[in-house]
């Protein structure tokens, strides 16, 4: 939560923003922001997150990411926005062995309910964009990592556990890829989206793109430069696949350049330089 206060507070220095404090599960509580609000565009990345979590705690999913981006898309129904993008995720490819993942692949065997979750936002909002002409756009984001970033996620705890003397867990045993994409690659990208919604196509305003950089990076050649940013080798015990996994993550983001006129661009091993640059600062190690 301390991070989450501190995130807040950078976000509190642009006279612009304002923070509300409700859960997008409560209906009455979202409607009232949006008839406060006035919004013509919305970017909505509220959701529980996270594969491994979602195995032992599949309610908690249902309720943000199935029941909370429902009651979006009917504050949208009732404020019908410019433009609203959701976010997606990559683990919507699920069993695909086609690489890369392009948008046009099927997405039909989800191996988790979190990405179970989050394709079924994109046939909800498929349904809602045809049903009552809301433009909007999914994104289905690759690995995102940076400053400021979960502590659930990979670069955040290995980090965390080789400055404090404690092994890191690979999974797989190390043979496992995923396509990073640095958090600024992907405010780039969204910034870029916003005002330009989706043209309709068969009476239905709605699209989905992969954010991702395009380059796989092998797990072990992360962890290389996690210890390469930090000056220190780490303790690694190897595991095996852990249930709702995927081994291999790469996007094809053809469709979203030809979109934007951009491509996430940031490699890993300066993204990873940044964040140790940041988690040293933030926590004086």
């Amino acid at each position: 939560m301390e991070l989450k206060r501190d995130r807040l507070a950078q976000l509190e220095t642009y006279p612009n923003f304002q923070f509300c404090l409700l859960d997008v599960a409560d209906k009455p509580a979202l409607l009232g922001l949006f008839v406060g609000g006035a919004f013509d565009q919305v970017i909505h990345l509220a959701a529980q997150a996270g594969v491994r979590y979602s195995i032992d705690n599949p309610d908690s999913y249902a309720q943000s990411n199935l029941i909370g981006f429902l009651n979006v898309l009917e504050a949208c129904r009732a404020f019908v926005p410019r433009h609203l993008i959701y976010a997606s995720s990559s683990s919507v490819y699920g069993l695909s062995t086609a690489m890369p993942y392009a948008t046009t692949d099927k997405a039909d065997r989800p191996v988790s309910f979190y990405a179970a979750t989050k394709r079924a936002n994109e046939l909800m909002a498929h349904t809602y964009s045809h049903l009552y002409n809301i433009p909007i756009t999914g994104l289905r984001f690759f690995t995102v990592y940076g400053p400021w970033g979960r502590p659930d996620m990979a670069l955040f705890k290995f980090t965390d556990a080789i400055l404090n003397g404690r092994p890191i867990d690979v999974y797989n045993d190390g043979d496992m890829s995923r396509d990073f994409t640095y958090i600024d690659d992907i405010v780039e990208s969204l910034t870029r989206l916003l005002p330009l919604p989706p043209a309709s196509e068969n009476g239905t305003p709605n699209t989905v793109f992969n954010i991702g950089l395009g380059a796989p990076v092998k797990l072990l050649d992360f962890v290389d430069n996690i210890e390469s940013a930090l000056g220190i080798s780490a303790t690694r015990n190897y595991l095996p696949l852990q249930p709702g996994e995927v081994i291999n993550t790469w996007a094809d983001t053809r469709d979203l350049e030809a979109r934007i006129n951009f491509r996430p661009q940031v490699t890993v091993a300066s993204g990873v330089r940044a964040f140790v640059d940041w988690y040293r600062a933030y926590y004086g190690v």
